[in-house]
């Protein structure tokens, strides 16, 4: 009975790591496509004394870079998924971990670089910045401030899966030998 144990026991941490790896990429695709879906169908239209303000993710180039910056983190995401089962079932080799790491690591950098934009102008939309002449609009168009801001948050989950794969893969890629 000892050998069999010991024989599956290596198995295991490493189909444990592979279905932790495929649930973070599963769940960081549906989250940046919840958030590009969110931000691209973001509108909405006020009268304010007479005057049609229109608010749209459009109108602000950093929305677009953040919508761009979501788009290709789900691109990735689904890239990625396909990549790791592949490789995931030929055994863990540290040469491919590292170009998971790779991979995991720019990702994380283009999305966290999106919702900093996007957090930066959210800001000023929210609050307004008095010494640039800046007036809060928020308050005017909070249902497209609503749906911004939960883009954003979604967002941030996935920055924050790509942060969880970038230690694993980090972890995995280790015993890489020079």
């Amino acid at each position: 009975m000892e050998p069999k144990n010991m024989q599956s026991s290596p198995l295991k941490p490493h189909k444990y790591l592979l279905g932790t790896q495929i649930l973070l990429r599963i769940l960081a695709t549906i989250f940046t496509l919840a958030s590009t879906w969110i931000i691209l169908t973001s509108k909405q239209t006020v009268t304010i004394f007479g005057l049609e303000m229109d608010a749209r993710y459009s109108y602000s180039s950093a929305f677009k870079f953040f919508a761009f910056a979501n788009m290709i983190g789900c691109a990735f995401s689904v890239l990625s998924l396909f990549l790791a089962s592949v490789l995931g079932h030929k055994g863990l080799v540290p040469k491919n971990s590292f170009y998971m790491f790779l991979h995991d690591l720019i990702v994380m950098a283009v999305l966290l670089a999106g919702c900093a934009a996007a957090t930066a102008v959210g800001y000023v939309g929210k609050y307004g910045e008095m010494h640039s002449g800046w007036m809060p609009i928020c308050e005017h168009v909070d249902k497209f401030c609503h749906k911004v801001t939960n883009s954003v948050m979604l967002s941030y989950f996935a920055v924050f899966f790509y942060l969880c794969l970038t230690i694993i893969s980090a972890n995995q890629s280790r015993q890489i030998q020079v």
